[in-house]
């Protein structure tokens, strides 16, 4: 049922963004009752729980708020310099939804979710010097290796420069502290390795089915639409990941993973290690693309060599030991030598995160 849908939506939200659980929460009811919101939600009825339709919902509905075409509800909106008063959310938003139902309509149906979080970087980056780390340590290298980053379900490509991005941890500032785009990292404590060293990346690339163009107001605004409004510290984050982005480019190619993931990993290269890196995209890929991609990643991981080694990270969701709860893990996987490691556990956007190293199971 679609009200359960928004209703499943609106509880990952309750603590974080009161703005985005009251308004999924009255458009359950209403949905129920079959008011404005079936009318906007037409055609949806029978979207699975994987394609969030209630985020979708509140995403088109932001999106018409960034472009000023809804000012009464405008004024609940903290992205627009607004204050939500919970109370009468719902009341201004339902002439917006009468008003625009088949725009709304029409670009709910058409939405994929898009939540490139630049906060995951900040995982990212602690994953990356550990397998750079533990790869020099198998290969006898007094340096680290160079990196390789290959990103599957990039969106906009925001997590693929690491390197540029400054990480605040305490009184220290690590990566690039000249970066527009900072990060506090949260971290309760932080990976055993030497974070100081320079991230050397010789390579990177990224796919996804729905490729962003962040170079784009189009790019920018998509994005930009499915953070939750009273979410500043997320909000000013994207914007500043947008702007790195303009300044360091990198294209996202339109290709299924398995395929792209297959050519990209044709050819191990030598001295450098090449990290295959995905984040929050697992739930939506389809089980044959994820036993695709499991071989296609092992026949690569038989090719590779303490000189040219290859390495799985990804920050994806698990259920706890206890099976009563999911955490966002962050995962490292290692070859030749098979370490299986995990590095710790955070909020799903990234920040805050918890370093805490032991076996992967």
């Amino acid at each position: 049922m679609l009200a359960e849908l928004f209703l499943d939506a609106a509880a990952l939200c309750r603590d974080r963004s009161p703005l985005t659980h009251t308004l999924l929460v009255s458009a359950a009811e209403d949905l129920t009752r079959g008011g404005t919101t079936a009318k906007v939600m037409a055609g949806s009825e029978c979207d699975r729980k994987g394609s969030v339709p209630g985020l979708r919902f509140a995403s088109a509905l932001h999106r018409l708020v960034l472009e000023g075409r809804a000012p009464t509800l405008a004024k609940h909106y903290p992205t627009v310099g607004g204050e939500p008063h919970l109370p009468t959310l719902w009341a201004d938003a339902l002439p917006v939804l009468d008003e625009h139902a088949d725009e709304l309509r029409a670009l709910i149906a058409s939405t994929v979710v898009q939540t490139n979080e630049p906060g995951r970087s900040a995982p990212l980056f602690g994953g990356l010097h550990t397998a750079t780390h533990l790869a020099a340590e198998a290969a006898g290298r007094r340096t680290p290796f160079c990196v390789k980053l290959l990103e599957v379900g990039a969106s906009g490509g925001l997590n693929l420069r690491p390197h540029r991005v400054a990480y605040r941890f305490g009184d220290t500032v690590l990566g690039d502290p000249g970066s527009p785009l900072v990060l506090d990292t949260g971290w309760t404590a932080r990976p055993p390795v030497d974070l100081t060293h320079s991230l050397r990346l010789v390579g990177r690339a990224g796919c996804d089915l729905n490729p962003v163009d962040v170079s784009t107001e189009e790019g920018r605004l998509h994005l930009s639409s499915f953070v939750w409004a009273d979410q500043l510290a997320r909000w000013d984050r994207l914007q500043a990941a947008l702007d790195l982005a303009v300044l360091d480019p990198v294209p996202v190619r339109r290709a299924a993973g398995p395929e792209w993931l297959a050519d990209q990993l044709a050819q191990p290269e030598r001295d450098v290690l090449t990290v295959v890196w995905h984040s929050v995209v697992w739930q939506y890929a389809s089980p044959a693309d994820r036993a695709m991609g499991r071989a296609i990643l092992a026949d690569a991981a038989a090719r590779a060599t303490p000189m040219a080694p290859l390495a799985l990270l990804v920050f994806e969701p698990r259920r706890t030991h206890d099976q009563t709860r999911y955490e966002f893990q962050l995962l490292l996987k290692l070859w030749p030598g098979g370490v299986s490691l995990r590095l710790g556990a955070g909020a799903g956007h990234g920040i805050p995160f918890e370093w805490n190293t032991q076996p992967w199971a």
